[in-house]
């Protein structure tokens, strides 16, 4: 809605909150996080406004006087709301809201995402029918105009190579949050941490009904292994665009998501009585695989038939690339106003925000193929022990640093001002392996691919390098410290005491197989400050 009227100083914009939402404390803080100036329930009811712009006919919507504007609130009215409105009524389109009073201002616009909903108004309410017009959904322009930021948003996340699994859930007792309330925490412990990355999208009302202290403790696992908690305010339709795939239940989240591109999406749950037979989501829900037990979720994402998700987005939004344009056309027709020579196309959406923790202890499971070293890790204490325990020095606590046999350093930042005191990696090694007699390796990130490592015992440090490995265009860089993961168990499975001679190993994580060069250590190199 903003950007169709912005750039025009005719209009002054005001926001006021209808009485009687349980989630009005939130609404008020999002306007005051944008700035905007709010005007109290009683004095607007004193007003007459040119526009009345709201995305949703509920409350008390018809005592303000001006033309009616209602905007698409989620896509594709999917669902009912238990215990309000209309019974099997789809939440937008129920009659109870919708039929004004005589004494009432009438809707003079109702603004609908896709043609089919036009006779889905008419069925339940024909009088406000009669001034629907199919328009677009603003939301999935925005979406829409940032694709090309997809790059953007995935570096700013730190997603890498991995997969991008983000899990949408809607709000209310059917919703995955509250039906499955572990699968997060489930997903963390479950899907190796150099291949995947995983983000969960909760609806605002489930913000608004939790507080944002209680949602964090309650899925505190996930996050202590680095899921991504995106804020539902822009950070949620970034994180859509930068996924590879995804996790819904009966939510119209995933909807955007699909408008953004054919990628591989499942269902956690499908909504019970609250999803709406015929609805874009029932037809998506039923064609897409379901998932069971979240160890099966790779076998679901393969599972995935392409093109049923662009499908979906089809049948939920008409008008895609031109629904702000004609949007704009009917709200200065409205005003009986014409528009101003120049207007903003509208703001692409902000990068998201990186994961607020990342883990930095890892239970890490090594198998030998002819293939090379299997590397695989996870959060510590998500899942059984490994080969070994692998620590970020400095990071974690000091009994998982003491249980550690490969602790890692990464390099530190530069000091602002003032005097500084570096470790040499050789004095670093010394003090790290006396200061923990049970640690076996330490090791020292230096750059993208190089790493300096020290084993209990052996005569001479090690450096090691690996290459990122070239995929359709692009180069794939893993974790260095996953590749000196894979150092330490060839060399702790090798009777090699001698830096003497140079091996060429092969790390393999996932489905990517990386060459790893281990070769002695200058003593130039081992002289270099960490």
């Amino acid at each position: 809605m903003i950007p169709t009227l912005s750039g025009d100083d005719r209009i002054t914009r005001l926001f006021t909150l209808l009485p009687g939402s349980d989630f009005g404390a939130d609404a008020l803080s999002v306007i005051e996080a944008v700035g905007g100036r709010t005007v109290p329930w009683s004095e607007a009811q004193e007003h007459t406004f040119d526009l009345v712009i709201a995305a949703s006919p509920k409350g008390e919507l018809g005592q303000l006087r001006g033309a009616h504007v209602l905007l698409p609130h989620g896509a594709g009215f999917n669902k009912s709301i238990p215990y309000e409105g209309s019974a099997d009524s789809a939440s937008g389109l129920d009659p109870t809201y919708l039929r004004r009073s005589d004494d009432a201002t009438p809707i003079a616009l109702h603004v609908l995402a896709h043609s089919d909903q036009i006779a889905r108004l008419t069925a339940v309410a024909p009088q406000a029918a009669r001034n629907a017009k199919v328009i677009g959904d603003p939301t999935v322009e925005r979406v829409l105009a940032s694709r090309s930021r997809r790059d953007l948003y995935r570096a700013a996340l730190g997603t890498g190579s991995r997969t991008l699994l983000a899990l949408t859930s809607t709000w209310g007792p059917e919703s995955l949050i509250r039906r499955r309330p572990g699968l997060p925490a489930q997903l963390a412990a479950q899907l190796p941490q150099d291949e995947y990355q995983l983000a969960l999208i909760v609806h605002p009302n489930e913000w608004s009904r939790l507080g944002s202290y209680e949602m964090t403790q309650r899925l505190e696992p996930a996050l202590a292994a680095g899921m991504l908690l995106p804020r539902p305010r822009d950070e949620w339709a970034s994180v859509l665009i930068a996924a590879d795939a995804l996790v819904t239940d009966h939510g119209s989240t995933a909807l955007y998501y699909a408008a953004a591109g054919d990628r591989p999406v499942i269902s956690a749950c499908r909504g019970g009585d609250e999803l709406i037979h015929g609805s874009p989501m029932d037809v998506l829900l039923n064609g897409i695989p379901e998932l069971g037990p979240a160890e099966e979720t790779e076998d679901a994402l393969r599972a995935y038939r392409p093109g049923l998700a662009h499908a979906a987005a089809r049948a939920a939004f008409s008008h895609q690339g031109d629904a702000l344009r004609r949007l704009r056309a009917e709200l200065y027709s409205l005003l009986d106003l014409a528009p101003p020579a120049f207007h903003s196309p509208g703001r692409p959406l902000p990068p998201p925000a990186p994961p607020a923790r990342a883990p930095s202890a890892f239970d890490v499971h090594a198998e030998f193929t002819a293939e090379g070293i299997h590397i695989t890790r996870h959060p510590a204490g998500m899942g059984t022990p490994g080969h070994h325990l692998a620590v970020e020095y400095g990071m974690a606590g000091e009994q998982l640093a003491r249980s550690a046999g490969l602790l890692y350093r990464r390099p530190l930042g530069h000091p602002v001002q003032g005097a500084d005191l570096a470790w040499t990696f050789d004095g670093w090694a010394r003090h790290t392996l006396s200061e923990y007699p049970g640690c076996r390796t330490v090791a020292a990130i230096l750059a993208p691919g190089r790493c300096l490592l020290r084993v209990r015992g052996h005569d001479r440090p090690y450096a090691v390098e690996v290459d990122p490995l070239p995929e359709n265009g692009r180069n794939a860089h893993v974790d260095p410290a996953t590749a000196t993961s894979a150092v330490h168990a060839w060399l702790s499975s090798h009777e090699v005491r001698s830096a003497a001679e140079a091996a060429l190993l092969t790390c393999v994580i996932g489905e990517r197989a990386l060459p790893v060069r281990l070769r002695p250590a200058t003593a130039e190199e081992t002289q270099q400050e960490i």
